[in-house]
C-alpha cells in the first residue's frame, strides 16, 4: 500500500527495464543515459514517482503495447547526474500498479495507472508457509548460498506472507519470466507458495552439489595432501633463502600436462611419469631419459589441429592457379572437402600419386595443403631400410626418439596435416626391419587411429591426417600395402600440354627467380615448342624448367654486361643460347628394313619407343636373345617364335626355315634392362618380317601381349606411350581392341594428329605394318581379303 503521504496520479512516466524486475520494497540504483534524462525530471515533477514495467523482448521496447501490464510504482529518492552526461537515481519500490493506457509517447512513455490491492492473507497457511521459507533460507545457507546479514534479520522479523515472497525472489536467480509471473500473482499466499517451490528446487541443487563436492573431495583428498605439503616445502624453502630448481620445471611440467588437452589414458601416463621423475636424483642418467619422455608427452598436439578451409571455389581456385590439369586428381580433392562440409567428423583419405617423374606429385600436395588450410609435411622414404624411422625406438635405448611420423606432426603443432611420404616405390629392406610393413599400420583407416609409437608407448590418433604417398611405378610396393591406398595415375604431358604449363607456371617463375623481373622478356610458342621437341624428352617438364631457367640466366648474364636486353625470344634465339639439338626423331626419315618393327614401351619416366630387330643365320634352331631382356620379355619372344613356326604356312614361310637357322633377337640401347609382356606382337611381326623378306613399315608402332593361341591381349600406359610415338613422328599406332576405353584419356586433338588403328589378331599386325616383298623374295600373300585366318 501507498504511503498515507503520498498519493497516486492519474498518469506517471514509464521506465522500461530489460535485465531484471523490480519488486516492493526493493531498492537499487538505476542507471539512466542522457536520452532518458527528461524522465526522470518528469517524475521528480510528480513527487518522484514513477512507473518500472519489465519488458520481456530482449531486442528492446519501444512501445506501450511492448511493455507488461503490471509493474511497480517506484520512489526516486536521490538522483546524480554525471558529468560526460546522463544520471545515477536510487529507485524504491513502492506498489504493484497496472499500466491502462498511454497519454503519451515521446520522447518517454507516459500512461494512466491504477494501484492494485493485495489481499489479506493472514491465518495458519501463511505462519507456516512464512516458517517453511525460512527454514528452507537457513538450510540454503547452510550449504554456501550467500545472502547480506541485514537481509537475514529483515527476513526473520517479517510476518506478512506477500512482503516476504517478494524479498526472497529478489535473491533468487530466476529468469526474466519467472521474476515477472511472482510480480504478476496477486495473491500473497499463492505467491508465496510458488517461492517456496523454487527455493526447495534451490536446495536440492545445493544438496546434491554438496554431495558431489565431498565425494570428489575423498577421491582426490590424497592428491590434495600432496599438494599441500608441496606447497608447504616451496614455503619453507622460500623461508630459508633456498630455491629448488627441479621444482619449478616440476610445475611447468604439470601445467603443461593440464593445458595440453591429452586423451585421459595419456594424461594417467603423463602423471605417473611426473611422479616418477621427481623422485629420480637428477645426477641419474635417467632423469635426463624421463625429462626428455614427459617432454615429448606434452608438446605432441594431442588435441590441437587446424581448421579446414571448406571453401570448395576457393580450393579449386588454388589448384587451378599452382597446377594445370590434373582433373582426376583435383576432383577428388574436391569430394572429400565436400564431404567434410557435410560431415565434420570423417577419415582422412590415404592416397598415392602414381607417375612419372616431373608431373608435379610431391609439389601438388603442397598446394592441396594450401588449398584446404592445413599445415603441410614432406618426408622422402627413398632408401630408407629401418623400422624404427617409422615407428621410433624403445625408451631402453640410449639416444632414442619418436619416428619421423610423430616428429614432423609434432614440429607441424597440428594434429590433421596434409603428410606427404614421397617415393613409397623405393623403400629399401635389410637386418633393421620392413619399413613398408611398418607402414601398414599408418596408412590404414582402420588402425591408424591407435598409432603406436614405439617411443611414446600412448596410442595416437593419425586419422585426422591426410596422408599422400608418391610412386614412379607400383610394382615394387608390396599387395598389403598398395591394398591400403587409393591409387591416382598421373599420365605424362602432352606437347601442347607443356605448352600452356610452360607459359602459364614456367616462365613467370624463371624469370622471377633469374631478376627478369624489371626486364620481362616475351617467348615465342615457336621457341618453346622447339625446347619441348629439340632438347627434352620427358613425361614431365623438369627438363623444361632447367631449359627455360638456362635462357633465362644467359639473359641475365647479357644485362649484366650492359648490353641491349632482349624483348623476344624467338625459335632461332633457342638455338643460339642452348647449341645445337639434343633429340631427334627415331623413326622420321629412318629407311623401312626387314626384320626391325618399331615397337612402344612404358618406363618410369614415361612412354618410348623400342626397336626390335631380328636376324637369322646358319644353325640349329638355336633362339639368342640380347638386349638386357628381362624373364616376362624372353617368355614374350619365344612365345611369339613359338606361335610364327606352329603357323608358317598361313605366313607363307618354308616349313625347313626353322630346322636350318639360328634366330637372333636384339632390342637396342642394350645397357637399359627391358621387361615386361606388351613387346610380344611386336616380336612377332619382326620375326614374320625376316621370314617372309617383307620390309616393315617404321612409322607404324605397336603393342600388346601375344599368346600362343594368336590372341592380343591388352597393355597398361597407353596414353604415355600414344604421347611417346607421337614425339616419335610415329604417324599410326596399333593398339589391343581391348584398350579401346582406354583412348578415352587421351585428348581429341592428340586423336587427330596420329591414327590409332585397334587390332584383334596377328594377321591384321602383318597387314597393317608389312610392305610388299621386293624383288627375289616370296610374294605378299595377304594382299586381299581371302585370306587363311589366323588363329
Amino acid at each position: 500500500m501507498l504511503s498515507r503521504s503520498v498519493s497516486l496520479p492519474l498518469t506517471l512516466a514509464v521506465y522500461p527495464t530489460r535485465e531484471h524486475v523490480v519488486f516492493p520494497h526493493m531498492v537499487l540504483p538505476l542507471f539512466v543515459s542522457s536520452e532518458g534524462i527528461s524522465l526522470i525530471e518528469e517524475a521528480m515533477r510528480s513527487d518522484r514517482l514513477l512507473v518500472l514495467s519489465t519488458c520481456l523482448d530482449g531486442d528492446g521496447c519501444t512501445e506501450f503495447e511492448d511493455l507488461c501490464q503490471i509493474g511497480t510504482l517506484c520512489r526516486v529518492n536521490q538522483v546524480v547526474r554525471f558529468p560526460e552526461g546522463g544520471c545515477k537515481a536510487m529507485i524504491e519500490g513502492l506498489q504493484r500498479v497496472r499500466l491502462l493506457t498511454p497519454v503519451r509517447r515521446l520522447p518517454f512513455i507516459l500512461a494512466r495507472v491504477e494501484a492494485v490491492d493485495e489481499p489479506s492473507a493472514r491465518g495458519l497457511v501463511s505462519e507456516a508457509l512464512v516458517q517453511s521459507v525460512n527454514a528452507l533460507l537457513k538450510i540454503a545457507l547452510a550449504y554456501g548460498r550467500p545472502l547480506p546479514g541485514d537481509v537475514i534479520k529483515m527476513i526473520d522479523e517479517i510476518e506478512e506472507p506477500g512482503r516476504l515472497a517478494d524479498l526472497v525472489a529478489v535473491y533468487l536467480s530466476l529468469e526474466l519470466s519467472s521474476q515477472q509471473r511472482l510480480l504478476e500473482t496477486l495473491d500473497p499466499l499463492e505467491r508465496l507458495k510458488e517461492v517456496y517451490l523454487y527455493l526447495t528446487n534451490e536446495v536440492q541443487k545445493l544438496q546434491v552439489r554438496g554431495e558431489i563436492q565431498t565425494e570428489v573431495a575423498k577421491r582426490v583428498g590424497k592428491t590434495q595432501k600432496e599438494y599441500l605439503l608441496r606447497e608447504q616445502l616451496k614455503q619453507i624453502q622460500d623461508e630459508l633463502g633456498e630455491e629448488d630448481p627441479r621444482q619449478g620445471e616440476t610445475n611447468e611440467f604439470r601445467a603443461r600436462i593440464a593445458r595440453g588437452g591429452m586423451p585421459e589414458n595419456v594424461r594417467r601416463v603423463a602423471e605417473k611419469e611426473l611422479a616418477r621423475l621427481e623422485r629420480i636424483n637428477p645426477a641419474s642418467p635417467e632423469y635426463t631419459v624421463a625429462r626428455t619422455y614427459l617432454e615429448y608427452l606434452c608438446s605432441v598436439p594431442w588435441n590441437q589441429g587446424t581448421e579446414d578451409n571448406l571453401d570448395i571455389l576457393e580450393a579449386q581456385r588454388v589448384l587451378d592457379k599452382d597446377h594445370y590439369n590434373l582433373k582426376e586428381v583435383k576432383e577428388r580433392i574436391l569430394e572429400y572437402l565436400a564431404v567434410r562440409s557435410l560431415r565434420s567428423v570423417t577419415k582422412g583419405p590415404i592416397l598415392c600419386f602414381v607417375g612419372p617423374p616431373g608431373v608435379g606429385k610431391t609439389s601438388l600436395g603442397r598446394s592441396i595443403a594450401r588449398a584446404m588450410g592445413r599445415k603441410f609435411i614432406r618426408l622422402s622414404l627413398g632408401g630408407m631400410k629401418d623400422e624404427a624411422e617409422i615407428r621410433g625406438h624403445r625408451r631402453t635405448y640410449i639416444g632414442a626418439l619418436p619416428g619421423r611420423i610423430i616428429q614432423e606432426i609434432n614440429r607441424a603443432e597440428a594434429n590433421n596435416p596434409v603428410f606427404m611420404l614421397d617415393e613409397v616405390d623405393k623403400i629399401g629392406q635389410d637386418f633393421r626391419g620392413d619399413p613398408a610393413s611398418a607402414l601398414l599400420e599408418v596408412l590404414d583407416p582402420e588402425q591408424n587411429h591407435t598409432f603406436a609409437d614405439h617411443y611414446l608407448d600412448v596410442p595416437f590418433d593419425l586419422s585426422k591426417v591426410m596422408f599422400i604417398t608418391t610412386a614412379n611405378i607400383m610394382d615394387p610396393i608390396p599387395h598389403a600395402l598398395r591394398d591400403r591406398m587409393e591409387v591416382i595415375h598421373l599420365s605424362g604431358y602432352s606437347d601442347e600440354e607443356k605448352m600452356q604449363i610452360a607459359f602459364k607456371y614456367l616462365i613467370p617463375k624463371e624469370m622471377e627467380e633469374n631478376g627478369l623481373s624489371r626486364y620481362p622478356v616475351e617467348f615465342e610458342q615457336q621457341a618453346i615448342f622447339k625446347i619441348i621437341q629439340d632438347y627434352t624428352r620427358e613425361a614431365g617438364v623438369r627438363n623444361l624448367e632447367r631449359k627455360i631457367a638456362s635462357v633465362c640466366r644467359k639473359i641475365a648474364k647479357e644485362i649484366a654486361q650492359h648490353q641491349p636486353p632482349r624483348t623476344r625470344i624467338s625459335a632461332s634465339d633457342v638455338e643460339s643460347m642452348l647449341g645445337p639439338r639434343k633429340f631427334f626423331s627415331d623413326v622420321a626419315g629412318e629407311e623401312d628394313r626387314v626384320g626391325v618393327v618399331t615397337g612402344l614401351a612404358w618406363t618410369e619416366s614415361g612412354g618410348d619407343i623400342i626397336f626390335v630387330e631380328a636376324s637369322a643365320m646358319k644353325g640349329k634352331k638355336q633362339l639368342i636373345l640380347t638386349g638386357s631382356l628381362g624373364d616376362v620379355m624372353q617368355e614374350s619372344a619365344k612365345a611369339a617364335l613359338s606361335f610364327v613356326r606352329a603357323h608358317a604356312a598361313d605366313f607363307g614361310i618354308e616349313a625347313d626355315f626353322f630346322e636350318k637357322s639360328d634366330i637372333h633377337i636384339h632390342v637396342p640401347s642394350g645397357a637399359i634392362p627391358k621387361d615386361g609382356p606388351s613387346a610380344g606382337i611386336t616380336i612377332a611381326a619382326a620375326l614374320i618380317s625376316l621370314f617372309t623378306g617383307r620390309p616393315a613399315r617404321r612409322d607404324v608402332a605397336m603393342t600388346g601381349e601375344l599368346t600362343l593361341s594368336g590372341r592380343i591381349l591388352p597393355i597398361g600406359g597407353v596414353k604415355e606411350k600414344v604421347l611417346a610415338a607421337r614425339r616419335a613422328g610415329v604417324s599410326t599406332i596399333l593398339l589391343p581392341a581391348r584398350n579401346r576405353d582406354h583412348l578415352k584419356d587421351i585428348e581429341e586433338e592428340i586423336l587427330k594428329q596420329i591414327h590409332i588403328k585397334l587390332v584383334d589378331n596377328l594377321r591384321e599386325v602383318v597387314r597393317a605394318t608389312l610392305l610388299p616383298v621386293r624383288e627375289g623374295r616370296v610374294a605378299d600373300l595377304y594382299a586381299g581379303d581371302a585370306l587363311p585366318p589366323v588363329p
